[in-house]
C-alpha cells in the first residue's frame, strides 16, 4: 500500500490512557512565554500528558505559552493546540504533567492511490437488533466478484444487517449525495476532524474519493442500481480524517477521529490508512514518542467504548512481523523522507496496535484449490494479520469474472475516476451514479468492516449501549473463526499476463522477497483465512 498513500496504500493505529489527576503547574511558563519570537508560519501541535495527569489548566499553560487550544481530549490525556510561537514546544513541555509535545506537520500519511499505480465466533446467540433479508440484484451486481467470493449474496438472504447499527468510516469523508449512500449515511454522527477537533455534519463531504469507495463496500444499499454493500441495512458515518488533495492523514486529525467514533459509541470503524507520524512507528524515538502515543491512546479509547476496530494491513508488500527499513517516512512536506533502520520495537498504527483487526488482501484468482492468491501488494505479518479479504489484483486476478482485477465501488460524481462506471438511478435529483475500479488493502478492510457489522447486527443486542452492541473481542472472535482458513502457498506465479513473476514484487522498504509463514489455520499471509459473510451470520465454523 504505498505507492500514493490513500489505499491502496493508507495507514493506522492508536492506543487508550488516562485517568486521574495530577496539578499542572503554569509557573515556569512565564518568563519564557513574554520573550519568545513569532514564527513565521503557525504549526498544529499534539501535546501528550503523563497517564493519570490532568488537562483541566490546558487551555491556559497552553495561552501562556503563545498558542491557541484546539481541542482538549480529557479522556485520553492529549490536547491539540496551534501555534506560531517558535518557543511553544520548549514551552508548554516544561509544564507539569507533559510528557511529549510534537508539531504535525511534518507527520501526514498520504494515500497510495491505486490510480496511478504502476500496472494496471463461536458460542455467539442471537440478539435482540432488527434485522430483514436483502438482494444482490443491482444493476451492477453482475461485476462484484468480491462479494460473491466472501458470500455475501448468500448472507444477505438471512440478514443485510441492521440499521441499529453504526459503522464510521474513518478515511476522506463521503459523499452525502451519492444515489446509492445516501439513504444509509448518517448525517448527525459524520464529522470533519481534519482540524483536531470535531466539526459534525455534511463537513464531511469527501472530495477525494477514497472514503466514498471504502463507504461503498461496506454500506451501499440494495436499491436496485448500482452496488451492494457488504452490510446494505447498516447506517454509515463519516469522519472525514484525510485531506481532500492528496489524502494526508496529520496526526491531530486520526486522534479526534477516534475520539469521535468512541464518543459516539459506534459499533465499528474502518480504517484504510497508516497513522503517523511514520509508517513504522518506534517507541523510543523522541521526535515520534507524544503523536503515536496519542494515537494509541485514541484508538484505545475507542475499542473501550465497544468500537470493533478494523484496519488495512498496507500496500507494501512488507512483512510487518519483521521490518528492517523504513524508506519513504515521512511523506509530507514532499522529498523529506529519509531511509532509517526499524526493528520490532517499531510498528504500524494502527493495525499493529492489540485489539485491531488486521486485514491483509487477496485477488480473484486462486493460488491452488485450497485458496485465492495474496494480492501482490499486500503487506502481511503473522502477528498482524487477522483475516484476508478481497482487495484486487490487477497482475494476478484478472479473470472473465474479474476482467481488470479490482473492486468496483460507489465514487463521486465530481472527481475524475480513471475506470468508471456510471449507471442510471431511480434519483430525480442524482439520475446518474458514479462508481470506481480500485484495488489496494484499502478495499480489503471495508468487506472485513462490513462482515463484523453483520456479526454485530445477528448477535448484539440494546442492553449495553454504553460499550456497543457487541465486545470487540467477540466480533474479533466469530470473525475469525469463521473465515475460510487457507494455507501458504505452494508454489507462486511465474507468469501473469503483463509478463511479471510473483517474485519481482519485492517489499518497497526492505527490498525482501515476500514469505509466508505458518500453517493453515492461522498464517502471515491470510490470518485465520479469508472472511465469510455467510458463515459469520450462521456462527458457523470455518474450513481451517
Amino acid at each position: 500500500m504505498r505507492r500514493r498513500r490513500v489505499w491502496v496504500n493508507l495507514k493506522w493505529r492508536l492506543s487508550l490512557a488516562a485517568g486521574a489527576m495530577l496539578l499542572l503547574s503554569l509557573a515556569v511558563l512565564a518568563p519564557v512565554t513574554a520573550q519568545a519570537a513569532a514564527s513565521s508560519t503557525t504549526e498544529t501541535y499534539i501535546v501528550l500528558y503523563s497517564q493519570g495527569a490532568s488537562t483541566a489548566s490546558a487551555a491556559a499553560a497552553i495561552q501562556q505559552a503563545g498558542g491557541t487550544l484546539v481541542w482538549n481530549y480529557k479522556e485520553i490525556g492529549v490536547v491539540v493546540a496551534r501555534s506560531s510561537n517558535s518557543a511553544f514546544a520548549s514551552t508548554i513541555s516544561s509544564v507539569s504533567g507533559v510528557e511529549g509535545v510534537s508539531a504535525t506537520g511534518k507527520f501526514a500519511t498520504r494515500l497510495n492511490d491505486d490510480q496511478v499505480s504502476l500496472n494496471d465466533g463461536a458460542g455467539s446467540s442471537s440478539g435482540d437488533l432488527p434485522n430483514a433479508p436483502t438482494s444482490d440484484t443491482d444493476s451492477l451486481s453482475p461485476l462484484q466478484w468480491d462479494m460473491r467470493q466472501i458470500h455475501a449474496p448468500e448472507a444477505h438472504g438471512i440478514t443485510g444487517g441492521s440499521p441499529a447499527v453504526l459503522v464510521g468510516d474513518i478515511d476522506t469523508g463521503i459523499d452525502f449525495n451519492h444515489p446509492d449512500l445516501k439513504q444509509n449515511i448518517d448525517v448527525a454522527n459524520s464529522a470533519n476532524c481534519l482540524s483536531g477537533a470535531p466539526v459534525p455534519g455534511k463537513a464531511a463531504q469527501d472530495g477525494n474519493g477514497h472514503g466514498t469507495h471504502t463507504a461503498g463496500t461496506i454500506a451501499a444499499a440494495s436499491n436496485g442500481f448500482g452496488v451492494v454493500g457488504v452490510a446494505p441495512n447498516v447506517h454509515i458515518a463519516a469522519i472525514k480524517a484525510g485531506t481532500d488533495v492528496g489524502g494526508f492523514f496529520f496526526p491531530e486529525a486520526v486522534v479526534c477521529a477516534f475520539m469521535w467514533a468512541g464518543s459516539q459509541h459506534m459499533d465499528v470503524t474502518n480504517n484504510s490508512y497508516f497513522a503517523d507520524p511514520f509508517l513504522f512507528n518506534c517507541r523510543n524515538d523522541p521526535a515520534q514518542h507524544a503523536v503515536w502515543k496519542a494515537e494509541q491512546r485514541a484508538i484505545r479509547f475507542a475499542m473501550d467504548m465497544g468500537v470493533t476496530v478494523v484496519a488495512a494491513e498496507g500496500n507494501e508488500s512488507e512483512d510487518l512481523a519483521h521490518p528492517t527499513m523504513d524508506v519513504t517516512s515521512p511523506d509530507f512536506p514532499p522529498a523529506t523522507s529519509v531511509s532509517r533502520t526499524v526493528t520490532n520495537a517499531c510498528v504500524v498504527i494502527p493495525v499493529e496496535i492489540p485489539g485491531v483487526i488486521g486485514v491483509t488482501a487477496d485477488g480473484h484468482n486462486k493460488q491452488d484449490p485450497t485458496g485465492f492468491l495474496k494480492s501482490f501488494y499486500s503487506s502481511f505479518g503473522v502477528s498482524s494479520a487477522q483475516v484476508v479479504a478481497p482487495g484486487g489484483d490487477s497482475v494476478f486476478g484478472r479473470s472473465a469474472e474479474s476482467t481488470n482485477g479490482r473492486v468496483l465501488s460507489t465514487w463521486p460524481a465530481s472527481i475524475p475516476c480513471l475506470r468508471s462506471v456510471k449507471e442510471p438511478t431511480n434519483d430525480p435529483n442524482e439520475p446518474i451514479a458514479v462508481y470506481c475500479y480500485i484495488q489496494g488493502t484499502s478495499m480489503a478492510s471495508p468487506h472485513a468492516a462490513g462482515t463484523a457489522a453483520l456479526i454485530i447486527s445477528r448477535f448484539g443486542d440494546f442492553n449495553n449501549p454504553r460499550n456497543g452492541h457487541m465486545r470487540p473481542g467477540a466480533v474479533a472472535s466469530l470473525l475469525e473463526n469463521t473465515a475460510d482458513s487457507q494455507p501458504c502457498p505452494a508454489s507462486l506465479p511465474t507468469t501473469s499476463p503483463a509478463g511479471f513473476a510473483y517474485s519481482d514484487f519485492i517489499g518497497t522498504q526492505s527490498g525482501a522477497a515476500q514469505t509466508c509463514q505458518g500453517g493453515i489455520g492461522s498464517n502471515s499471509w491470510y490470518g485465520h483465512g479469508q472472511v465469510n459473510a455467510l458463515r459469520a451470520v450462521t456462527n458457523q465454523r470455518g474450513n481451517g
